[in-house]
């Protein structure tokens, strides 16, 4: 006959606690002393004892899930805020689940539903908007980034756009360029960077800036634009991308106009994702800090989930990545 498996209760009885403690402990609280942490463990592996996924699951009300909306798979950004998030929320026991809503309309319906129907115990929005945005999900809900929509009770969480774009700003006309171009796209991060990138430009005397606007933010949207830009300006001889996808259009279109980065144009990006520390772009960028931002939204999450009543954390602080694509303006220009 199998020996009886060990129950929550058997656990409680050795380490000489409540079971709703033990409860705890299983669930990750950090409301319980370390001396009775130290119990339950050892008591667990005294009787070997395996909880039931199931059972801790109906006991604590929670599904250990965290729903995340992306609008854009492509966006290298999100990789940086994902392993930001789930450093923060996994040692804790929560799972992250993620949803792609760029199609929108009904689709993007869909995603949020589908999320809300897994019950999962909170919702990060990394997204520009959702139908029905005035709506009270009743779930603790964290909009990671600078978003053009506001939703009722969340809180957002975000880098310093304007300080970053003025920071390239800084970082360019140091090395003495004075015809600068911007390559910016949709959503309100790029908007905040753009009109920060502009006051800066604008503020130092003799400089002179060229902006042109894509429907997107992705590497043919860099390109078409960069192209424009060109033709339009061509004395330009500094450009900053809304991010390093668009960046990687705007080298190709520098170099088939027979442009040399950085000697006769210097180029940034912005997120400082993996593409942008790769040999064969060695792209300057401002590093948003992704994964800072992934980890506050986690903090802020688990705040929330342990009955807290959270703040938005103060802005993540940007920083300048110099690479390869910038140097000095050349001479004469």
């Amino acid at each position: 006959m199998a020996a009886k498996r060990p129950t929550i209760y058997d656990v409680a009885r050795e380490a000489g606690v409540s079971k709703s403690l033990v409860s705890l402990v299983l669930q990750g609280s950090d409301k319980v002393s370390a001396a009775k942490r130290d119990a339950v463990r050892r008591a667990i592996a005294t009787l070997g004892y395996r909880p039931s996924r199931a059972a801790t699951t109906l006991a604590a009300n929670r599904s250990r899930t965290i729903g995340v909306l992306v609008d854009d798979y492509t966006n290298l950004w999100f990789v940086e805020l994902l392993k930001g998030l789930r450093a923060a929320v996994e040692p804790r026991g929560y799972k992250v689940l993620l949803g792609d809503i760029a199609s929108g309309g009904p689709d993007v319906r869909a995603s949020l539903e589908g999320f809300l129907s897994l019950d999962v115990d909170g919702l990060v929005i990394a997204a520009e908007a959702l139908p029905d945005s005035s709506r009270d999900l009743g779930i603790p809900v964290v909009v990671a980034g600078n978003r053009a929509v506001r939703h009722p009770g969340a809180v957002v969480v975000a880098g310093d756009d304007a300080l970053g774009a003025e920071m390239a700003a800084r970082h360019l006309l140091g090395l003495g360029h004075l015809r600068l171009g911007h390559l910016t796209g949709p959503g309100e991060a790029a908007r905040v960077r753009a009109e920060a990138f502009r006051a800066a430009v604008e503020a130092h005397p003799g400089a002179s800036l060229t902006v042109r606007a894509a429907e997107g933010t992705l590497e043919p949207d860099g390109y078409a634009s960069a192209v424009e830009l060109l033709g339009d300006a061509p004395e330009v001889t500094a450009v900053l991308a809304a991010n390093d996808t668009m960046a990687l259009g705007a080298a190709a279109a520098l170099r088939g106009a027979g442009r040399r980065i950085p000697e006769d144009v210097s180029l940034m990006g912005y997120d400082d994702s993996p593409l942008a520390g790769s040999h064969l772009l060695d792209l300057s960028s401002v590093d948003y800090r992704g994964v800072v931002v992934g980890s506050d939204v986690g903090a802020v999450l688990l705040e929330w989930l342990d009955g807290g009543s959270p703040s938005a954390p103060p802005q993540a602080a940007p920083r300048i990545v110099p690479r390869g694509s910038t140097g000095p303006a050349p001479t004469g220009r």
